[in-house]
């Protein structure tokens, strides 16, 4: 599948340079998981975008405009990742934003990600990562277009070396992974990191936290440290696209795909029939 981009709801592949999120990097992004032309977390991820409208004084996109070209981004693929990014729009040179703004509403449609099915029966290798994410209670949670700290992180290992790079904030407390959010179980409770000070509040990691009590595991938001995830029964990792994942290696420790890991992708499978993968399916194997 070919790239397509729609900017404002027009369909085109090229924005101006005077726009500041190009300048400044001036907005938000959201990335969506469709399924035969739809998007379960559509809501969600709205949610967020709402939040980080508010937090960065950019006007809300109309909510039915923006799920009408989601919709027409998305249709007529099996499986697809659409991507918005929503930037205070154009203005001149320096900080100073336009008394008036005008925001870009861009919507792209990408393939989907070829992932093998060994990262849902096996899990994947999760490195530390060296570049820290710095404090800014302003920005934590909300999915900013500044991401220099992710690209960094990154780019600190080859292909095939790594599935996911480990991020701490500059005390040393993990908070996440580049691109998700991470898990541990000890004694079958969940923990995930504290975000208030920085990290992103994952769309999944919602998930997680408001359905694990289903299941009967008990959730945590705590201070995590390295020791921590050394001492888990069970690490995982969560985003849009790839569900869950299990860790299988970290630094020099090693675990299995658990019974936590097992129960929370089994229940996500059977609330989102459309979003079960080879993988997925065989779990029960």
């Amino acid at each position: 599948m070919t790239s397509r981009c729609w900017i404002n709801g027009v369909e085109q592949a090229h924005i101006g340079i005077t726009d500041r999120g190009l300048q400044y990097g001036d907005g938000l992004f959201e990335t969506l998981a469709a399924f035969d032309g739809h998007c379960p977390w559509f809501e969600a991820h709205y949610q967020r975008l709402v939040a980080g409208c508010d937090r960065l004084a950019i006007p809300l996109p109309d909510k039915t405009i923006l799920l009408q070209e989601v919709a027409q981004a998305a249709a007529g693929q099996q499986r697809a990742v659409i991507k918005i990014m929503l930037t205070s729009g154009s203005g001149g040179r320096g900080y100073a934003r336009p008394d008036t703004l005008q925001p870009s509403r861009i919507v792209q449609c990408h393939s989907w990600p070829d992932y093998p099915d060994a990262c849902w029966q096996e899990g994947v290798v999760l490195k530390s990562c060296q570049t820290r994410l710095g404090c800014n209670p302003a920005l934590a949670g909300i999915k900013h277009l500044n991401r220099l700290e992710q690209v960094l992180a990154r780019n600190e290992w080859s292909p095939g070396e790594a599935a996911e790079g480990l991020m701490c904030d500059l005390q040393g407390k993990v908070i996440e992974g580049t691109m998700s959010n991470l898990f541990l179980v000890r004694e079958n409770a969940l923990f995930t990191p504290n975000i208030d000070l920085c990290g992103v509040a994952g769309v999944m990691r919602r998930w997680v936290l408001d359905n694990a009590s289903r299941l009967g595991f008990e959730t945590k938001e705590v201070a995590v440290s390295i020791q921590d995830i050394q001492q888990a029964d069970e690490v995982m990792l969560t985003n849009s696209l790839i569900g869950l994942w299990p860790v299988k290696t970290f630094e020099t420790c090693h675990y299995r795909p658990g019974p936590v890991y097992q129960a929370l992708i089994k229940y996500l499978v059977t609330e989102y029939p459309l979003i079960s993968t080879p993988a997925m399916s065989r779990l029960d194997a």
